[in-house]
């Protein structure tokens, strides 16, 4: 069962190579936002200040939700976050989707618990899939010069 999950995980990521080509000589920055589906979550790391942390060295594992991940989230949500003064909420709930080094698909074991940035663990299930605490993966391993990326359908909370 895992092996066919890594497996699916590993065509999806093939498929969505091809949306984030070159993302290898990119950064993790700059591969999400050259993506097209992760204009709310560059948005969020610019408003909290994280660009400079995310182009640097790393490597940082992120797991990423994409646009529609975030509104899904309540009404009004994301605009609040946005705001100057909601910045160290911002800062917490983005710092919780990295994990510093790379982690890569294959790395995983069911129920490992993976320290964040923020403070806090991850928890990663491979019973279903791949999820990450409620989030499931939906395409693994699109490497970036400085670490990689996980694309998630939920913006996990800490």
């Amino acid at each position: 069962m895992i092996r066919k999950t890594l497996l699916t995980a590993a065509a999806t990521m093939a498929l969505a190579t091809s949306a984030l080509a070159g993302g290898h000589s990119k950064d993790i920055v700059d591969t999400a936002a050259g993506a097209g589906d992760f204009s709310t979550l560059v948005a969020a790391v610019q408003a909290a200040g994280l660009v400079d942390t995310l182009k640097g060295d790393g490597p940082f594992t992120v797991f990423a939700p994409t646009d529609a991940a975030f509104a899904a989230l309540p009404a009004g949500t994301v605009e609040e976050l946005l705001k100057p003064e909601n910045k160290d909420k911002l800062v917490e709930i983005l710092t919780y989707h990295v994990v510093p080094g790379k982690v890569m698909s294959g790395d995983l074991v069911d129920d490992m618990k993976a320290a964040t940035v923020q403070g806090s663990e991850v928890t990663i299930d491979l019973d279903s899939g791949v999820m990450v605490d409620e989030a499931t993966v939906t395409a693994a391993d699109i490497e970036a010069e400085n670490g990689v990326i996980h694309i998630i359908d939920t913006v996990i909370m800490p």
